[in-house]
């Protein structure tokens, strides 16, 4: 349906998902089996995007890391009701043009964790026992069998910088190595997490780097206030302290798979140069391409102790299966019951109703000005509707909010434009109301 006065009216059913990025081409099938159509595009290009929307008009857009999702991409469709993110990160999505647009933004948190957990204590081995030093020098014909610079993982303290799903599923696996876990995190419920399974937190990252042998980072964009954390690490406070409580022969290695832009380049070559650390692994950079075919240039290619993957943490056959697989249901429930969870807005929390056999779900995203969600309320009441049961949540952070209700029959286009009316009038505020969806749970796929 189009915009009408601003207000998104979304379909009852989704119809159509634009797909970028390649997420695992099991995602199409299932979308399928729920009555949408996947709509693949290899482009990555703004314009092309933006005219591919225009045309289509799709409810839906999938995507992972790199296309940037700005104002622009979600006026393109008047019937985009969500950024799909088929990845943790959110950091490419415009979440304040979402807000504004009454576009819902769902991640996956889950799916890629053990992913990334295996390739972090792959290369905790592989770089603390030297293994690619020896085989670049065993592929030149040098026999360089010694023990300098090789370590055991066992005994040794790993600092986590970042005790989310990752680095909790990280520290639980340093257990198993017998290793001694130290971590820091800004969030007092991290810290109360880790504390009680038995972790030692660490009062700054300072203190986190200097009682580690090694350091791993798993942060997201932003820190727990919302801050970024683009350069939180540099070379005087961190990278030069790292070990520093651990004594002569400590190893020394730092690890990056979660931001490459959460320190300056120039600052972890510096501290790798003075052997202040003594090897590093990165699987993440400032500026990573769009493809295979765009230009690069890794800022540590011509350092020999610095190792590097391609941005390769989730890349498994196991982890993008499983995250078509998520991302499907979370599909569902938005789809059938307007059930949202995974939010970029709320990490954590689901906002959907459980009333028994509802007939009609109204969703509305609206502004969080004070009298918004009592006109929504109003507008049922007046309707004559039943409301069997509700669920509302602020997005105080960005100004707006999404409200879930479960009523025995759908209300005219005429009552949702009053409801449009009276919350314009309450608040004074023209964009009050941004995006209206009327669910018939007995409709298409939701009903089977």
């Amino acid at each position: 349906m189009p915009k009408i006065d601003g207000v998104r009216y979304l379909n009852s059913k989704f119809k159509k998902a634009l797909i970028l990025e390649h997420p695992d081409p099991s995602l199409d099938d299932y979308l399928r089996a729920q009555g949408i159509e996947p709509d693949r595009r290899e482009t990555q290009d703004e314009d092309e995007v933006v005219e591919i929307l225009k045309e289509g008009q799709h409810d839906l857009l999938y995507k992972r890391s790199r296309f940037i999702v700005n104002e622009r991409v979600l006026q393109a469709s008047e019937n985009l009701a969500a950024i799909m993110l088929c990845c943790i990160g959110d950091d490419s999505v415009d979440k304040e043009a979402c807000a504004r647009e009454g576009v819902m933004v769902m991640n996956d948190p889950i799916s890629n964790g053990w992913s990334v957990v295996e390739m972090i204590f792959g290369e905790l081995i592989t770089v603390a026992r030297r293994i690619y030093d020896s085989v670049h020098k065993s592929n030149r014909h040098e026999w360089t069998k010694d023990n300098k610079n090789r370590y055991e993982l066992r005994g040794k303290s790993l600092s986590i910088i970042g005790l989310g799903n990752i680095g909790k599923q990280v520290a639980k696996m340093a257990e198993a190595f017998d290793m001694d876990v130290y971590f820091y995190d800004a969030s007092e419920v991290a810290r109360e997490v880790g504390t009680t399974l038995g972790w030692t937190a660490c009062d700054t990252m300072t203190q986190a780097f200097r009682e580690g042998d090694f350091v791993t980072v798993h942060v997201s964009a932003e820190d727990p206030r919302g801050h970024s954390n683009e350069n939180m690490l540099n070379y005087e406070e961190h990278f030069s302290q790292l070990g520093a409580n651990r004594g002569e022969n400590s190893p020394r290695i730092f690890l990056n798979a979660a931001r490459g832009f959460l320190y300056e380049p120039d600052d972890l070559i510096r501290a790798v140069n003075e052997e202040k650390i003594r090897h590093a692994m990165v699987d993440v950079f400032p500026e990573e391409p769009g493809n295979k075919q765009d230009p690069w240039h890794n800022p540590y290619a011509e350092v020999e102790r610095i190792f590097n993957t391609p941005h390769i943490g989730a890349a498994t056959q196991e982890a993008q299966p499983r995250i078509a697989k998520h991302k499907a249901t979370t599909t569902q429930l938005f789809d059938c019951y307007g059930t949202v969870r995974d939010t970029v807005f709320s990490p954590g929390h689901v906002i959907g109703v459980e009333a028994e056999d509802p007939d009609i779900i109204l969703t509305v995203v609206h502004s969080d000005v004070r009298g918004t969600k009592k006109a929504v309320d109003d507008c049922i009441y007046e309707a004559g509707l039943s409301n069997m049961q509700s669920s509302h949540r602020d997005f105080a952070r960005y100004g707006f909010a999404y409200d879930v209700n479960a009523v025995d029959r759908p209300l005219s286009r005429e009552q949702l434009a009053q409801l449009v009316k009276a919350a314009r009038e309450i608040t004074g505020d023209d964009s009050a109301i941004r995006a209206i969806r009327m669910i018939d749970v007995g409709e298409g796929a939701c009903a089977e």
